[in-house]
């Protein structure tokens, strides 16, 4: 059976450069970065170069990157850390309702603690406005939090008007960028950031590491204590072999999106296009135009999405309903319903995000199979036969 995957936004396989140079330095090159011989040297050169590959991606300076473990550590660190570091300056913290969890979850612990949060709208296509983040600034805020490109819709914020507007007001600006790098160009100078959250198995990597880019003079309290690694704001030894690979899928990564991204972005639009013209009451969730490449979120009119991914599953095709991190949940989506979704709609509602292997025939066997699909669940549901039954009786009296 033919195996096509469509869920590159929840991970993605690991390259095979990538998987050459994690083994060297699993094998050959392991020894402790923070050793003075040798062996420690060899692994100190493989650090220090990840640094600058992934500083290079986002125009940052080498000594900037800290790295971590993955995007909801780094996001963990740099909202308590800054917290904890400028609460004596205010309290006050602005995010926005379509955030990953780990975000939105580390706000309402800082809430338990005394912070203040405001939590902003969204318009339809899952868009901050930037009105709405001016009037929400006080005189406490001291950090605002916003994503780059939505995980679920795929929706652009508009970084460089809310980083500039954090600069105005001195206040620290800090974007999750897990699901942008790699995918449109992101310029921690240009757009004003000051802290930015990048994990490595989003664009070919390795799982289980990442970074957070500390803009120079930005101060954070640490979260893990022990030895003086990272600047010691990330005690313990660092994951060298993961490391490794996060620089070099960061750099490929910078290396081929101008050539890859047209690619898969005409894949997606035939994907999108496609199903509409296929299959009737289908609405695309997300801004039609400012949205990564790679991204397609439909929701289909009286069919469950669980059902749909099962029945993808049956036929080859992986994709998702959403966050892989909340798959596990029967409640909507909360990045759908903060776009104005009810909850039926965005019941059923899948993703599927695009990657290096697919291809113009992956996108032809999934508009072959997906229709037959959506007509089965269709019949089978209760309120698609009324809905039927009274378009009938409308077409009757006309």
């Amino acid at each position: 059976m033919r195996r096509i995957y469509l869920d590159h936004s929840a991970t993605t396989p690991v390259r095979p450069e990538v998987a050459e140079i994690m083994l060297e330095y699993l094998t050959e090159k392991y020894g402790n970065p923070s050793s003075v011989y040798s062996f420690g040297r060899e692994a100190r050169e493989g650090l220090e170069k990840a640094r600058g590959q992934t500083a290079s991606l986002i125009n940052a300076r080498p000594g900037e990157i800290i790295f971590t473990s993955g995007g909801t550590e780094s996001d963990n660190m740099a909202i308590i850390g800054a917290a904890n570091k400028y609460a004596d300056k205010g309290k006050h913290i602005i995010t926005s309702a379509v955030e990953h969890h780990a975000v939105l979850n580390t706000c309402e612990y800082l809430e338990k603690k005394g912070f203040k949060v405001t939590v902003l709208p969204v318009d339809e296509h899952g868009i901050v406005r930037t009105d709405d983040l001016r009037r929400a600034l006080t005189p406490e805020t001291i950090l605002i939090t916003i994503m780059h490109a939505n995980n679920e819709v795929g929706s652009i914020q508009s970084l460089e008007e809310i980083g500039a507007l954090a600069r105005e007001k001195g206040v620290l600006f800090h974007t999750d960028a897990v699901q942008s790098l790699g995918k449109i160009p992101v310029d921690v100078k240009k757009m004003n950031i000051d802290l930015l959250t990048g994990s490595a198995h989003k664009l070919y990597g390795p799982k289980g590491a990442g970074f957070l880019y500390v803009r120079k003079g930005t101060k954070l309290a640490p979260l893990v204590f022990g030895g003086g690694q990272e600047k010691k704001y990330r005690a313990g030894t660092e994951n060298i072999p993961g490391i490794v690979g996060l620089g070099k899928a960061m750099e490929l990564a910078g290396q081929e999106m101008a050539t890859e991204m047209p690619r898969l972005e005409k894949l997606r639009d035939r994907l999108i296009n496609g199903l509409q013209e296929r299959i009737p009451h289908v609405k695309l969730n997300g801004h039609p135009v400012l949205r990564v490449p790679t991204n397609v979120n439909l929701s289909f009119e009286f069919v469950e999405g669980e059902s749909l991914l099962l029945s993808l599953d049956m036929k080859g095709i992986a994709a998702s309903s959403g966050s892989a991190c909340t798959s596990g949940s029967l409640d909507p989506s909360h990045v759908l319903l903060a776009m104005g979704l009810c909850h039926e709609i965005a019941h059923g509602s899948v993703r599927m995000t695009l990657g290096h292997s697919n291809t113009e025939e992956d996108i032809q066997h999934v508009l072959d199979e997906f229709p037959p699909i959506v007509e089965r669940l269709r019949h089978m549901s209760p309120l698609y036969r009324r809905q039927r039954k009274e378009c009938a009786e409308c077409i009757r009296k006309k």
